[in-house]
């Protein structure tokens, strides 16, 4: 037997092929995909800049929902159980066979499409908030690119948490968007001049969840507040800076690198279980809330790439199966 997956041709081109079914082990869960979200790590994996783990399928996809097909026993899900997945690859898929560690249950209230754009940018900004900087009540967050998915669920965590919050944006419509999830100050790094240096002076941040490092990183480092964090999770404004030794140790500064694909399984299953208990609640309420952007097909996700390469997208893009 065999299902429909989307990856690479030999042009490089994302299309529409076929894979085996794949098979459950003895502890695993099978699920039948229905949607699966765009992050930009499937660009740069589409391009061969980062390959998925060991064990995980070749083609792209590091988040889904589905229906659960089979559970082993003693598994807390059972089949029929609607469930979203956070995956270290294989996302754009009809099925994939998962530990059912990395499986939620679909908050109340979610659709199956906002659910494929929870795990991947919900658990990206809790464990570096919560794990990595140990965020605290009162404290001022700076986050690079807060229209983005990961931006607007990191700002609405960072609300949650009790901090105020320093976003960037690339245009005054995302700026409207950002403010609306509860950034307090939006930065339109479009504009000439100097506002985001301006902005870091007038509110030095103690957190900062950076995707753009780059040249100015240095820089912008120097204007955090002492005991300051700052996480890079992406380089997209390139790779070098130049920084100042002196105001890192005199300011007492943490440079925290951190990613999420490569953690262990035994790391994801604690961090998707403290996500659960402490943010669940709060999807059902309303006051968390995956924004999507659009929903696509599945055999358009090259279009849906080619929004996130443009940064077009306000949230997160969707790929769904279409109903045969």
């Amino acid at each position: 037997m065999t299902m429909k997956i989307v990856t690479n041709n030999t042009h490089g081109i994302l299309e529409v092929t076929t894979a085996p079914d794949p098979k459950a082990a003895e502890k695993e869960v099978l699920l039948q995909i229905h949607a699966s979200a765009i992050n930009r790590a499937d660009l740069m994996q589409c391009e061969g800049n980062y390959p998925p783990p060991p064990g995980w399928p070749e083609w792209p996809g590091l988040e889904a929902s589905g229906i659960v097909l089979e559970a082993p026993a003693n598994c807390r899900f059972r089949p029929g159980d609607r469930v979203c997945a956070l995956l270290g690859g294989g996302g754009y898929a009809e099925k994939i066979a998962v530990a059912p560690e990395l499986l939620l249950p679909i908050p109340p209230g979610v659709s199956m499409e906002e659910a494929a754009a929870i795990p991947e940018v919900f658990a990206t900004a809790y464990l570096n908030f919560v794990l990595e900087a140990n965020v605290q009540p009162g404290e001022t967050v700076f986050i690079h690119a807060g229209a983005s998915g990961l931006g607007l669920a990191a700002i609405q965590l960072a609300k949650l948490f009790g901090c105020k919050v320093l976003t960037t944006v690339g245009s005054e419509e995302k700026a409207r968007v950002v403010r609306s999830f509860g950034a307090d100050i939006a930065i339109n790094t479009n504009e000439a001049g100097n506002a985001l240096e301006d902005a870091l002076d007038a509110c030095p941040p103690d957190i900062a969840l950076d995707c753009v490092a780059g040249p100015k990183f240095g820089t912008h480092l120097a204007k955090m507040n002492p005991r300051g964090r700052w996480i890079i999770i992406a380089a997209l404004g390139g790779p070098t800076s130049t920084l100042s030794l002196d105001t890192l140790f005199r300011k007492n500064l943490r440079i925290i690198g951190s990613t999420l694909r490569s953690r262990s399984l035994e790391q994801k299953a604690a961090l998707l279980d403290a996500m659960e208990k402490r943010l669940w609640p709060h999807f059902g309420t309303g006051e968390l809330r995956p924004n999507v952007y659009t929903i696509l097909p599945m055999k358009d996700a090259a279009r849906g790439h080619e929004i996130l390469r443009n940064r077009a997208n306000i949230g997160k893009v969707v790929l769904r199966w279409e109903e045969t």
